[in-house]
């Protein structure tokens, strides 16, 4: 099997769950998940089959969620999985000061990551460390927001109102670590109270497939996977004649001349058939992945 699943990951599962349910229903230990959810989180979760799991690191990175930011409350892992750290009445901030507060989250920006995430400090898990009560503040990384905005503002309980943000951002932002600083910024604290990832790897929501309909997919013999290509379609391609084909998938780097002076390419035979990933360095192509072979004429 040689593919992707898009998976609607559940609520409570962890992403490591998920690839394992994947492999007993796929009877195949080759599977692996790219971009890692939180168990509370639900949505995109991309899932490679086979050799496709050697693809998962020129997946687009770019990543979309829809999350719902409950003010006047903090918590230990900036989550409502986490332990109640402050309560504060947050019944008189407006929607329109959320907007405004909003306009400093978007672009290039040093964020915090939660304290309970799995980030590495000396060899060992942050959430790790936090549970044995080694509190150890990480160092602020840099991450990219696109773009950020209100899709929905309710007040059911007065005093902790809940906004639900639509977030495009870059690998490596923390979705936890925006409602914990737009609380702070608010000055009334904030944590996140629900997370829907609606876009990563290429591959979006309304597209997605849960366990179950996974699970009937291989019962009835009718599960397709995704073709690797259609989320790599971003980027560079090239297609190799005969010849060129056969020595590439062999090994042997093929000359090939190009404007930039390195890139990473998808190759393909004159069959339109997909054979892998070449590093096109200095008017060659060197095979990097290969995935295919070619037979001569």
């Amino acid at each position: 099997m040689f593919g992707f699943i898009n998976l609607h990951k559940p609520t409570g599962w962890t992403s490591h769950d998920c690839v394992a349910r994947v492999r007993r229903l796929l009877k195949t230990k080759r599977v692996g998940h790219g971009g890692t959810l939180d168990p509370l989180a639900t949505g995109v979760l991309p899932i490679a089959v086979g050799s496709a799991t050697r693809l998962l690191q020129f997946l687009p990175t770019a990543k979309a969620y829809r999350a719902t930011v409950r003010l006047g409350i903090t918590t230990t892992t900036d989550d409502l999985e986490g332990e109640v750290l402050q309560v504060h009445p947050a019944a008189q901030v407006t929607q329109a000061e959320v907007a405004e507060a909003l306009s400093a989250f978007e672009g290039i920006l040093q964020q915090i990551p939660p304290i309970y995430s799995a980030i590495q400090v000396n060899g060992q898990r942050l959430y790790k460390l936090a549970r044995k009560g080694e509190v150890i503040q990480p160092e602020p990384r840099t991450v990219e927001i696109y773009g950020i905005e209100i899709l929905d503002w309710q007040a059911l309980d007065p005093d902790h109102p809940e906004v639900t943000l639509q977030i495009a951002c870059g690998p490596g932002t923390y979705i936890r670590s925006i409602a914990r600083d737009l609380g702070e910024v608010l000055q009334v604290g904030g944590t996140l109270a629900q997370l829907v990832r609606t876009q990563s790897c290429g591959l979006d929501l309304a597209n997605s497939i849960s366990l179950e309909t996974l699970e009937e997919r291989v019962n009835q013999g009718s599960l397709v996977l995704t073709d690797p290509t259609v989320a790599l379609k971003e980027m560079p391609h090239c297609t190799l004649d005969e010849l060129s084909a056969i020595r590439w998938c062999q090994g042997q780097s093929v000359e090939m001349s190009a404007d930039t002076p390195e890139s990473w390419i998808r190759v393909y035979a004159v069959s339109a058939q997909f054979l892998g990933m070449g590093m096109l360095s200095e008017g060659l192509l060197i095979p990097k992945i290969v995935l295919g072979s070619v037979a001569a004429a």
